[in-house]
């Protein structure tokens, strides 16, 4: 039976402390407890909106951005639920591409609290439910609830979707989703359903997430087979499973996803006209992924944590480097595959920064400097982004990655908060 409130504070920061205690673990796996305080809160459906579920290794940011800019251009209200956040909490939820003032996140998790009795919730069980609350009073026409960590376990697959969406498929989080792709496919597949459509993104795929789909009778649409992506110069043209479209602009984020972004929104929503697809991309964005944060000297932020994202990234550093240098500063957690992520990036970067992560879990940047080959450790983010700017000539290119913390750091510099 839901007890009595325990907790009460007009403070954000205050909940956020206290659910940060309600549960010994960051992470506990299973949907069990989450469904038992869903069902008590009539949450564990959101029959006013359309729902897509978009899981992925990397990618899951950009595509919901890209996705719910082109909603808005055609009309449609819109909910995301996001992590984890750069620097303040209300970005974890957006109603029509804005954040919630503190006011509506209180209320939630006061009803969360009311309702749970002693069930245990860990944070990010609280932050989803409470954002399945929100989207239950505001409803949105489309909500998009991005997977935080595998699908078939994560507290958004509570909700069955009308559509599901997966961006890539690669090792992370080996501790909770296996130490191959096929065991990673697996666990992302878990977001399908019987008869719903499934957008693949994800061009190399494994094996396991096509068994799943023929288990349950999910139809998949796989990028490179059901729909594609045309890019020349600064144009591209998509071909989807009925539609095509010509002269579309390539958007700030990454192109791989926008690819996926159309696909979704071609079975979600086929009445979305071409000038609302050119429209939305050109204006959508999302803060840490390649982020522009300085012209003089060209200072770039990504939040790339793992082997594919440095990939992706360093591609996209022999893309933007020109003549100059690519000097990066970087700074990990500590459990992330720090070697492997780097690897990618040796060949590209001239000079290297590494820097301790004063965080839960961060590095102190040993690990860094060892794989780069370089001497010394700066004292912080700060610090390490400030030599790595004196360093850099015109021509050069400053890189800062490896963490959500890493680039809430940097921009913090950079913005003067």
């Amino acid at each position: 039976m839901p007890g009595a409130t325990r907790f009460e504070s007009q403070s954000l920061v205050d909940w956020l402390n206290h659910i940060l205690l309600v549960h010994p673990a960051d992470i506990d796996m299973g949907l069990s407890r989450l469904a038992k305080v869903a069902a008590l809160m009539g949450l564990d459906a959101l029959p006013h909106s359309t729902v897509v579920t978009v899981a992925g290794t990397n990618g899951k940011g950009s595509t919901c951005a890209m996705m719910e800019s082109i909603l808005l251009e055609g009309g449609a209200t819109t909910g995301v639920f996001s992590s984890p956040h750069l620097h303040r909490y209300n970005e974890r939820v957006r109603i029509n591409g804005q954040e919630l003032d503190d006011q509506a996140h209180l209320d939630a998790f006061a009803a969360i609290e009311l309702a749970r009795g002693d069930v245990q919730l860990t944070f990010f069980e609280f932050s989803a439910l409470g954002a399945l609350y929100l989207f239950d009073r505001y409803r949105p026409d489309v909500v998009l609830l991005e997977v935080g960590l595998g699908g078939r376990l994560d507290a958004t697959n509570l909700i069955d979707a009308d559509l599901a969406v997966i961006t890539s498929i690669d090792l992370d989080h080996q501790e909770y989703l296996g130490d191959t792709r096929e065991s990673v496919g697996r666990e992302k597949a878990g977001i399908f359903r019987p008869g719903v459509p499934a957008i693949i993104g994800e061009p190399d795929l494994p094996r396991s997430v096509t068994e799943v789909a023929d288990e349950l009778g999910t139809p998949l649409l796989c990028t490179d087979t059901d729909f594609y992506g045309d890019f020349k110069g600064d144009r591209w043209q998509f071909k989807g499973a009925v539609r095509q479209v010509d002269n579309l602009p390539i958007p700030s984020l990454p192109a791989i996803n926008a690819v996926t972004a159309l696909a979704a929104l071609e079975q979600l929503k086929p009445e979305l006209s071409d000038a609302n697809l050119r429209d939305g991309l050109a204006k959508a964005s999302l803060p840490g992924r390649l982020q522009l944060l300085s012209q003089a000297p060209r200072v770039y932020a990504d939040v790339a944590h793992n082997p594919h994202a440095a990939r992706h990234l360093a591609q996209r550093l022999l893309q933007l480097k020109g003549e100059g240098r690519v000097l990066a500063v970087c700074a990990m957690l500590d459990d992330k595959e720090i070697e492997a992520s780097l690897a990618p990036l040796l060949p590209v970067v001239d000079r290297w920064f590494a820097a301790p992560l004063e965080v839960p879990r961060g590095a102190d940047g040993g690990r860094i400097a060892k794989v780069v080959g370089i001497g010394g450790v700066d004292a912080s983010v700060e610090q390490a982004l400030k030599r790595a700017c004196e360093q850099a000539s015109d021509l050069d290119l400053v890189i800062v990655f490896g963490s959500f913390y890493t680039v809430a750091q940097a921009q913090s510099l950079f913005e003067g908060e």
